[in-house]
């Protein structure tokens, strides 16, 4: 299986990168991916001192798509995540939500390990006393934007990039444009665990291999980006402003049902408004990102489904 080995890292996603390898589509390939720090945090304390924000975020890629052109859909199939035997999670002054009313920082390392008796994987947060459960996602994940911009990889947006998005785990689907020739895909920022919102502004941060594969859709014109799990379809979106992401999400998703469900308009903002979810992705970066999940039930078309 080719892997593009995390020597290859970006911190911006522009279409000035060249690609590391080309790729087919419905091929496995693996990403090994750094740690959200770049390997900058090695202890606790005032580990938020002397870190290089150019280097937070790092990307592995970009990888070239074979047959992917500009406005085709390039759907990513996340296969398998294996994270590493450890990760560390942070919280400190004027970083995420409570920044302001903390006077210092700190930093925990935990061992990630296997349950002896049912094989299932943990953190061992020694320092509180507990044990927590794995949710292994995808924090960065983008591919180049249309024109010569560079956008941080800290910063989502339209290409993708800084979701934050929980839902982007093992089995789940991930659409993006393809804005470029080849579409220039990158990911990154791996979290073992991390809950909505990233509080904090750290998860569960490790280092990590990721197995994907690829589809690029023709003819598809979606409100992207969008994520497909087995239980449910999602649009993301992203903005300065909380509400205004939320506001997007829920355009995003009324559009997908009226353009490829058939729903009227009203129809579709009232499928939203009685099972539909708006949740948060992220409030710890400069531009915030909310999603809404829809049950695959309530859709009969499932055109977005491309597994």
């Amino acid at each position: 299986m080719l892997t593009i080995t995390r020597e290859h890292v970006i911190y911006d996603m522009c279409r000035e990168h060249k690609p590391v390898a080309n790729v087919n589509q419905d091929t496995d390939f693996l990403f090994e991916t750094r740690d959200a720090s770049d390997g900058q945090v090695v202890t606790g304390g005032e580990w938020y001192a002397g870190l290089d924000r150019r280097r937070a975020n790092p990307a592995t890629g970009p990888v070239y798509i074979n047959g992917a052109m500009p406005g085709d859909t390039l759907a990513v199939s996340i296969k398998r995540i294996d994270v590493a035997s450890a990760g560390y999670v942070r919280a400190g002054k004027d970083k995420g939500v409570l920044g302001a009313y903390l006077h210092g920082g700190e930093l925990v390392r935990m061992n990630i390990v296997k349950d002896a008796d049912t094989g299932a994987e943990y953190a061992d947060f020694r320092a509180a006393g507990l044990r927590i459960a794995l949710n292994k996602m995808v924090g960065v994940i983008g591919t180049a934007p249309p024109d010569f911009r560079s956008i941080s990889t800290i910063e989502p947006g339209l290409h993708g990039g800084n979701l934050d998005d929980k839902d982007i785990g093992e089995g789940s689907v991930v659409l993006l444009p393809v804005n470029v020739p080849g579409a220039l895909l990158a990911l990154g920022d791996i979290h073992a665990a991390m809950g909505d919102g990233e509080s904090s502004i750290s998860g569960l941060e490790c280092e990590a291999g990721v197995t994907v594969s690829v589809k690029v859709l023709r003819g598809k014109v979606y409100p992207l980006p969008m994520v497909v799990t087995p239980r449910h379809v999602s649009t993301v979106a992203s903005h300065e402003d909380l509400d205004k992401a939320a506001e997007l999400a829920v355009a995003n998703m009324v559009d997908y049902l009226c353009g490829y469900e058939g729903f009227s308009k009203y129809h579709a903002l009232m499928m939203v408004s009685m099972v539909g979810d708006v949740r948060i992705c992220q409030l710890v970066n400069p531009k915030k990102t909310a999603r809404v999940e829809f049950p695959l039930e309530y859709l009969t078309k499932r055109e977005v489904h491309p597994c």
